[in-house]
């Protein structure tokens, strides 16, 4: 009876912990783009059903040095089932001025402390990207993904999916898929190639000797999602084009 008796309680153990690390805000877009010519951006935290704190501040992701923009609200109470407008502010200069740049906005929940004994809590963070668009960058976003070149390499006896991007903006992707014949794979889960970086993938099934077809999914400024496809062959290098929407 008490072996039986463990993974029921082991269950309700982890309802209990995922229910109190379920975050009870959420924000108003998946992303910011700062428009250079403006030296604010919005976005909006709506709360769900407890009253909370929310920190806010701005970083690069991959360094501790300090990047040139401010959130306010820094700290905020949010009550239950309202909202609260963050600001995003721009000094005005540190960041390039001729490409797109990415810095992560982070919005952490710091819930109430527990009425009850011995309940486990957890700040949750939440954080999506802010791209910056200095003011007359040329060229169009929503073009970035049709500048990509990829190309079919065969290097030390592998096949590698690789992609540059000549582009001046960044282009989000999910769902990097090949197929040849009968057989497909999926190169790449999600990824996002900055302006002049070049990235390569590991192909496992496929070989670089065959016309292949390659499928991406790309992000928009809107968090939408539009289909691409391109015909590769080792040695060349091929731009894809928006595939047609299916009626």
């Amino acid at each position: 009876m008490l072996r039986r008796s463990i993974p029921a309680c082991l269950g309700l153990l982890g309802m209990l912990m995922a229910g109190q690390a379920m975050a009870s805000i959420s924000l108003s877009a998946t992303r910011i783009v700062f428009d250079g010519n403006h030296k604010e951006a919005n976005v909006t935290v709506r709360n769900g059903n407890q009253d909370v704190l929310i920190q806010s501040w701005v970083d690069d992701n991959d360094t501790q040095r300090s990047v040139p923009f401010a959130v306010t609200p820094p700290l905020a109470r949010v009550f239950a089932r309202e909202q609260q407008l963050l600001r995003v502010l721009y000094e005005g200069t540190g960041m390039p001025a001729d490409k797109e740049s990415v810095v992560w906005l982070n919005v952490q929940e710091i819930p109430q402390a527990a009425a009850a004994a011995n309940t486990l809590q957890l700040a949750v963070r939440q954080r999506i990207k802010i791209f910056f668009r200095p003011a007359g960058l040329p060229g169009n976003a929503l073009l970035a993904p049709t500048e990509l070149q990829w190309q079919l390499l065969r290097q030390s006896g592998k096949t590698l999916l690789q992609v540059n991007n000549p582009s001046l903006y960044h282009v989000s992707m999910a769902d990097i898929k090949l197929e040849a014949g009968k057989h497909s794979e999926l190169a790449v889960d999600s990824t996002m190639v900055a302006p002049g970086e070049v990235k390569t993938f590991p192909v496992k099934s496929l070989s670089a000797d065959n016309n292949v077809r390659l499928m991406f999914s790309s992000i928009n400024d809107y968090g939408a999602q539009s289909q691409y496809t391109a015909t590769l062959s080792s040695g060349h290098a091929s731009t894809a084009a928006e595939a047609p929407t299916k009626q």
